[in-house]
C-alpha cells in the first residue's frame, strides 16, 4: 500500500479557528483535539476506560520510551501498540526527537541521526531518521512524527538555520522509508499498521524566514499532516504564539496542523485562535500529580493549608467524577498523606478540564461565537492562578 487511508476533513472555521475531524483505522478525532500524553503506553495514574470515560479520542505514545523499554521489536510480536496496551482508538507517536534533545549532556547529533545514552542504564544507542520510521511501524501508531532537531531557546540564527536544513533532509528521508515500507520493500521490518500516516514537522526556532523556509521545503516533500516544533521550549508565550500564528498560516489550509508541546489552557485557546487544529502537553497530569489542580474559579494549588476543611467540590460547574464525589479537604488529605489515589482523582480532574474547554472550543467555531468564548476564557479565573 502506498499510501495512508488517513483523512482530514474541515467542518467549519470561524476567523482563523477551524473545526475538523481526522479518520483513522482506529476512529475518527474531532478537532480542535487535545492529546493526552502516554509516554510509555499509558496515561499516568488513570486507566484506559476513564480516558475513554472523559472522551478522550486520541493519546500520545513515544518512540524514544517504548524503543528503550519494552522494545518496539516486542511489541510488534504483541500484534502492535494499540493491542499492546489495549487501547483501540487512534494513537499518535512522537519520533523521539525532543526526547533527545532533552539529553542535552548525554548525546550527539550528526547528519547520520542522533546518538545516545539510554537514561535507563547508560547504553549507548542511535537514532537515525530510517530507525526512528522503522520503530514507529512495528508500533502501528496512526500518526507517526517525523525524526527532527529541537533546539533550546535562545538560539542563534546561524545554529537554527543548519538545525532546520538538517530536519528538512531528515525529513525527506524518513519519507523515502515509509513508502518503502508502504510498497513492502523494507526488509525486515513487521509494520502493524500499513495505513500508519505521518506528519512532516517544521522548525526554524523563533526566525520567521527559516520557518517559511522549513514549510516549503516540507510541504513539498509531502505529508499527511504538519506539525509546528521547537516551540513551548523556554521563549515568552506571546512570541510562541507569534510564531505558530505566522508558521500555521503558510501550511496547506486542507491539511491539520499540530502543535507540540503547548501547553496552558490559555495556550490553547490562544492558538486555535491561529489556526492550530492538535496539542499535547504533560501539563494537566504533571500537574495534577504535584496538586495543581484547573478549575473555572481559577487554579489550585490542593496543598494549600487553605482546604484543609473545605468541604466544597474541587470545581462545582465540573461534572467528573472527582468533582461530584470528593471535597477539596479529602483530596488534600490523599495528597498530604501520600495515597495514590490523590494522583488518579487529580488527573481524572484535570484531563477533564481540558477535554472540556477543547469540545467548548469545537462548540464555539461550530456556532461561529469564537472569539466571544475567547475573551470569556481569557478574563475568566480559570486562566489565573488563585493558590501560588
Amino acid at each position: 500500500m502506498s499510501s495512508s487511508s488517513f483523512r482530514f476533513t474541515l467542518t467549519g472555521t470561524d476567523g482563523a479557528a477551524r473545526r475538523g475531524e481526522f479518520a483513522t483505522p482506529h476512529g475518527v478525532v474531532q478537532t480542535p483535539a487535545f492529546m493526552p500524553i502516554g509516554t510509555q503506553g499509558a496515561v499516568k495514574a488513570i486507566r484506559h476506560d476513564d480516558l475513554e470515560a472523559l472522551g478522550a479520542e486520541i493519546v500520545l505514545g513515544n518512540t524514544y520510551h517504548l524503543y528503550l523499554r519494552p522494545g518496539d521489536e516486542l511489541i510488534a510480536r504483541r500484534g502492535g501498540l494499540h493491542r499492546f496496551i489495549g487501547w483501540n482508538r487512534p494513537i499518535l507517536t512522537d519520533s523521539g526527537g525532543y526526547q533527545v534533545f532533552s539529553l542535552a549532556e548525554r548525546r550527539s547529533i550528526t547528519e547520520e541521526g542522533a546518538q545516545f545514552q539510554s537514561h535507563l542504564d547508560g547504553s549507548r544507542h542511535l537514532l537515525t531518521p530510517e530507525r526512528t520510521v522503522d520503530i514507529q511501524a512495528r508500533l502501528g501508531s496512526d500518526i507517526a512524527m517525523v525524526f527532527d532537531e529541537c533546539l533550546a531557546y535562545p538560539a542563534e540564527r546561524v545554529t537554527a538555520a543548519a538545525s532546520m536544513g538538517r530536519s528538512l533532509r531528515w525529513a525527506a528521508r524518513c519519507r523515502a522509508r515509509l513508502i518503502d515500507i508502504r510498497a513492502g520493500v523494507a526488509q525486515g521490518i513487521k509494520a502493524t499498521n500499513f495505513n500508519q500516516a505521518q506528519f512532516g514537522i517544521i522548525q526554524g526556532g523563533v526566525f520567521q524566514d527559516l520557518r517559511r523556509e522549513s514549510v516549503e521545503g516540507t510541504v513539498a516533500i509531502g505529508f499527511e499532516g504538519y506539525a509546528i516544533g521547537g516551540l513551548s521550549v523556554g521563549e515568552p508565550a506571546e512570541l510562541m504564539y507569534a510564531v505558530a500564528e505566522e508558521t500555521a498560516a503558510h501550511l496547506p489550509p486542507e491539511q491539520p496542523r499540530y502543535l507540540m508541546g503547548a501547553g496552558t489552557p490559555t495556550d490553547l485557546v490562544e492558538c486555535v485562535a491561529r489556526g492550530i487544529d492538535m496539542f499535547d502537553c504533560v501539563i494537566p497530569t504533571r500537574h495534577a500529580r504535584n496538586g495543581q489542580l484547573f478549575t473555572s474559579q481559577g487554579r489550585i494549588n490542593i496543598k494549600n493549608a487553605r482546604y484543609a476543611e473545605d468541604d466544597e467540590p474541587l470545581d462545582p460547574r465540573c461534572g467528573c467524577y472527582t468533582c461530584r464525589h470528593h471535597s477539596r479537604a479529602y483530596l488534600r488529605h490523599l495528597y498530604m498523606a501520600g495515597e495514590m489515589n490523590a494522583a488518579a482523582l487529580n488527573t481524572l480532574h484535570n484531563l477533564t478540564f481540558y477535554l472540556d474547554t477543547m469540545r467548548a472550543i469545537r462548540d464555539a467555531i461550530a456556532f461561529r461565537t469564537f472569539e466571544t468564548f475567547r475573551q470569556g476564557f481569557l478574563r475568566s479565573a480559570s486562566v489565573l492562578p488563585l493558590d501560588s
